[in-house]
């Protein structure tokens, strides 16, 4: 694993800025004039054949990299550096003809077809040789060619193909088994197949959670999840192994799709050199600005504060949605500058040249169909040479409050068979979250058992599987003077997802009881438009735990059916902490009253007071990022003078009320520190 300075060696300091490049989609003539255009731009770097199998192995076994090598020289002769895909994201059409067992199958048992993208079964045989073998191939070509600085790993894992059920993915689901449990009997004991007959004799007996009559097993269907994505992980480790032995001094990175439930992304980041991102908000939503900002701080937290990139969002518009809406004017900049003040160190799009024919043809390019006229190219032109005159940047961001997601955890609440199936982890992170992002808040994302110590405040959203070692690490962090918050529907069962035996003692969740200082004696769902009063005046929806307190104070309580009087919200002391529990599910407007009073406590607040709107974002060195979302001109206080990189340096004056037009960044730097930055 390469480090931060390693890693810049080979990447520079200085912003990096460009979008994926697939030169095989035109003629040569383009190409010159892509260098050229590029230039204009500021693009320094371009992510080039992600999709390029088909044209590096046209035949099975026979490669043709000509090509590669003319764009390849191209572009260094031009000063442009390449981020090289290993093209293993979509196999030609001779890998469907020549080996159909490669083709994933779903749940029901039908076969994918070819025609479009990701038509691999993570687990075949055939698919991670063959595509070994590209991988070595380019790594061995390339090693040496000026132009490579990175390594750009397969597509988007997972975002199509999550799970396959081909007979040797259910072989391979069986190894992975018995190299966990090592024997039947452990294997039934952890699955509970004493219930509805489902004891196993052998191994062979073992098969995938196929479409079934009836509910699944929720310890299969978790170790599912599990297998599904370790298999994806291990297409990635193949190629991760291959390309440190061949080009050890080169970078490496797979782009997430965004929040993706389908694989365990902080597992595959530890795989990587860097962490990079696709972020798609959806321009036509008020929240699309809070959507970028809560992708880009999970971003940055996977390898915990490390710089990453955004490496691809659309220039304008999508092809993907039902309905696809522009980017306003500016807003393209104004989410780009808000990834970067959460850690980006590269604002990279989908892609250069926009297509003219295939399905994403409609999908925007930083070049479109209507040429450098368009109102596209020239937002992307003027970012791109903004940030091309930036200094360097410090890229560090300084967050005091954490959000758990723990991935098991996610497979785990979203189940069938639960007390409530329209539980969503996502949209209790986004109620979160968006009550911070209002308030200007910066979050990190961790684990339940993170080091938790550098935070003020902890947010759990739901977690109905909690190790014992998980709890222990959530009593000690508020035993030492943190603040937590659970969420209902917590802690209820072990990593196997069997309910804790504790509880017969009279309490769910039964290892953070004393923690908490409450007892959980039931849980009530509620149905879809029942809205629960509060004693306070908050509102509630979707769940009521029936809670005795036990050392806590009730902060609310419901006012309504068997359970009225009985606390919804509570907090208690716990050694030099405090922790919170949420009975239910608060209104957005509950939540906000709520979260203010907890970042009260914890001594958490805003970095600068500011109108509605604007969102800000202070670093540790003093850095501070101010993105004017609204169309109206606002004056902001700033706490000492500081000064604008954003303004030419012949114009740079230190300020301390700041003038911000709609729509308008402002990067801002103590006086001083901008001249040491200068000098």
């Amino acid at each position: 694993m390469l480090n931060t300075s390693q890693i810049n060696a080979r990447l520079g300091s200085k912003m990096l800025f460009g979008g994926d490049y697939n030169p095989e989609q035109w003629s040569e003539d383009v190409w010159q004039q892509d260098v050229e255009l590029m230039k204009e731009a500021g693009v320094n770097l371009v992510s080039v054949a992600i999709f390029g199998w088909a044209r590096l192995e046209p035949v099975e076994g026979q490669y043709d990299f000509d090509w590669l090598d003319r764009v390849l020289d191209l572009l260094h002769a031009n000063g442009i550096s390449v981020n090289l895909a290993t093209a293993t994201a979509s196999p030609p059409a001779w890998m469907a003809l020549n080996h159909p067992e490669t083709l994933p199958i779903d749940r029901s048992g039908v076969q994918y077809g070819f025609g479009s993208r990701q038509q691999y079964s993570p687990s075949s045989p055939i698919y991670r040789e063959k595509a070994a073998l590209l991988v070595r191939k380019m790594a061995e070509r390339y090693k040496d060619h000026p132009a490579l600085v990175m390594w750009h790993i397969n597509n988007e894992y997972g975002c199509h193909i999550q799970e396959c059920y081909a007979p040797h993915t259910a072989e391979a689901f069986r190894h992975w088994l018995e190299q966990k449990y090592q024997t039947i009997p452990e294997l039934n004991r952890v699955w509970g197949t004493a219930f509805w007959s489902q004891g196993y004799q052998n191994w062979a007996e073992v098969q995938p959670p196929r479409h079934m009559p009836a509910f699944y097993n929720p310890t299969h269907w978790l170790d599912w999840r599990r297998f599904s994505s370790d298999m994806i992980q291990e297409c990635l480790e193949m190629e991760v192994q291959i390309l440190r032995e061949i080009t050890p001094d080169v970078p490496l990175n797979t782009n997430f799709l965004g929040f993706s439930k389908a694989v365990d992304q902080r597992s595959f980041a530890q795989q990587e050199d860097l962490v990079s991102i696709d972020i798609y908000p959806d321009p036509a939503t008020q929240e699309s600005k809070i959507d970028a900002a809560l992708q880009s701080d999970w971003a940055r937290s996977l390898k915990d504060g490390q710089p990453w990139i955004v490496m691809e969002q659309a220039p304008n518009q999508v092809q993907w949605r039902p309905i696809n809406r522009l980017k306003k004017p500016g807003q393209m900049r104004l989410l780009s500058y808000s990834m970067v003040a959460r850690g980006a160190k590269g604002i990279l799009y989908f892609q250069w040249r926009q297509s003219i024919s295939g399905s994403e043809k409609y999908h925007s390019g930083m070049v479109p169909h209507t040429g450098t006229s368009s109102r596209t190219w020239q937002e992307i032109r003027a970012l791109g040479n903004e940030l091309k005159a930036l200094p360097e940047l410090s890229f560090t961001p300084d967050a005091k409050v954490a959000l758990i997601l723990d991935w098991d955890a996610w497979q785990a609440l979203e189940q069938e068979s639960h007390p409530h199936t329209g539980l969503s982890l996502m949209e209790q992170i986004g109620h979160f979250y968006q009550v911070l992002w209002k308030q200007n808040i910066l979050v990190d994302f961790v684990t339940s058992d993170h080091d938790l110590s550098g935070y003020q405040l902890v947010l759990a959203p739901s977690l109905p599987i909690l190790s014992e070692t998980a709890a222990a690490n959530l009593k000690t962090y508020v035993q030492n003077g943190g603040h937590l918050v659970m969420s209902c529907f917590s802690g209820l069962a072990d990593p196997n997802d069997h309910i804790y035996s504790e509880t017969f003692n009279g309490s769910y969740n039964p290892l953070l009881i004393d923690m908490l200082g409450i007892l959980i004696r039931e849980f009530d769902p509620q149905s879809s438009g029942t809205v629960l009063e509060l004693s306070n005046g908050w509102q509630a929806v979707q769940w009521a735990d029936v809670l005795e307190l036990q050392g806590a104070t009730a902060l609310a309580s419901f006012t309504s059916d068997h359970f009225a009087g009985a606390p919804a919200i509570t907090e208690n002391q716990y050694g030099k902490g405090k922790a919170y529990h949420l009975g239910t599910q608060l209104q957005l407007s509950s939540l906000e009253a709520f979260l203010k009073h907890t970042l009260q406590n914890a001594g958490v607040q805003s970095p600068l007071e500011v109108p509605e709107g604007i969102e800000v974002v202070a670093w540790k060195d003093g850095t501070t990022f101010l993105i004017n979302h609204t169309s109206q001109e606002h004056t902001v206080l700033l706490p000492a003078p500081m000064q604008n990189l954003l303004q030419s340096a012949a114009t740079q004056t230190a300020q301390q009320e700041l003038k911000l037009a709609p729509m308008d960044v402002a990067v801002l730097q103590p006086q001083t520190q901008l001249e040491a930055i200068l000098q």
